[in-house]
C-alpha cells in the first residue's frame, strides 16, 4: 500500500463516523433507498413492462388492469363506468376518463398514500371500448364498431359488410365533431377512389366520426 492510500484510508475511517452523526443524513439515506425500491418494485411490474401507449386518454368502457404492488387484493380488471370513473378498495370511486394510464397511477397511488407505505399502483388497457366508429346507412351492416389502429373510410365499409343495393356510393360523407361543437361533412366518392382517383379523400377516422352511406 502506497503513503497515499494509506493516509486516505486513515481519513476515511476518521471521517465516515462524523458523516453518519450530522442531522437528517440517516432520514435523507432512508428516503433514497425506499425510491429505489420503489422504482425497482415499478421496473420489476409485469404489467408496467407488458403496457404500451403510454398516451393514450382512457374512455368510457374501457377495461382496466389495476395492481398495487405486493397488494393482492387490489388485483383486478374492471371496466370505466359511463359516469367515468372506477371504483377501488379503500379509496372509491375514482375518476379514469381523461386521463392517460400513467397520470390514472399517479392518482391511485396519491389516494393510496393513507393507508399504504410508498404503493406502487399498475394500470394497463386491456381492451380499448371507447373509441369507436359510426356507419349508418346503405351498408349491410350499420352500426359502431372499435376504432383500433389506422381504420380509413375503404376499411370502415369494408367492416361493415359493403353497400346494399341502390348505395349512393358518389355522395358518401363523414360527419366529423369539432371540437368547439358542431360538424364538418367531409366527402368521399368511392367510385372516383377505386379509380385511383381523389386517394386524399380516403382519410384515417377518428373517434366518433360516423360515415353515411346514402
Amino acid at each position: 500500500m502506497t503513503a497515499t492510500s494509506f493516509y486516505r484510508t486513515v481519513i476515511t475511517s476518521l471521517l465516515f463516523p462524523l458523516i453518519l452523526s450530522i442531522p437528517g443524513y440517516s432520514a435523507l439515506r432512508h428516503r433514497s433507498t425506499s425510491t429505489a425500491s420503489v422504482e425497482h418494485q415499478r421496473a420489476a411490474s409485469p404489467l408496467v413492462q407488458n403496457s404500451s401507449e403510454r398516451n393514450y386518454v382512457i374512455g368510457d368502457g374501457d377495461l382496466l388492469a389495476i395492481n398495487v404492488w405486493n397488494e393482492p387484493d387490489f388485483k383486478q380488471s374492471l371496466p370505466v363506468r359511463p359516469d367515468g370513473k372506477i371504483t377501488l378498495p379503500l379509496i372509491g370511486a375514482v375518476q379514469a376518463a381523461g386521463k392517460t394510464p400513467s397520470q390514472l397511477e399517479k392518482t391511485i397511488e396519491t389516494k393510496l398514500e393513507a393507508y399504504i407505505h410508498n404503493p406502487n399502483v399498475a394500470v394497463m388497457v386491456l381492451t380499448i371500448n371507447s373509441r369507436k366508429f359510426n356507419i349508418l346507412g346503405r351498408v349491410a351492416k350499420p352500426g359502431s364498431y372499435p376504432l383500433s389502429g389506422n381504420v380509413t373510410v375503404l376499411d370502415a365499409i369494408a367492416e361493415a359488410g359493403g353497400f346494399t343495393p341502390f348505395a349512393k356510393v358518389t355522395r358518401i360523407y363523414i360527419l366529423r365533431q369539432n371540437p368547439g361543437g358542431g360538424d364538418t361533412r367531409i366527402r368521399f366518392n368511392y367510385k372516383a377512389i377505386i379509380k385511383g382517383k381523389h386517394q386524399g379523400q380516403n382519410i384515417f377516422l377518428q373517434p366518433q366520426d360516423t360515415v353515411v352511406v346514402p
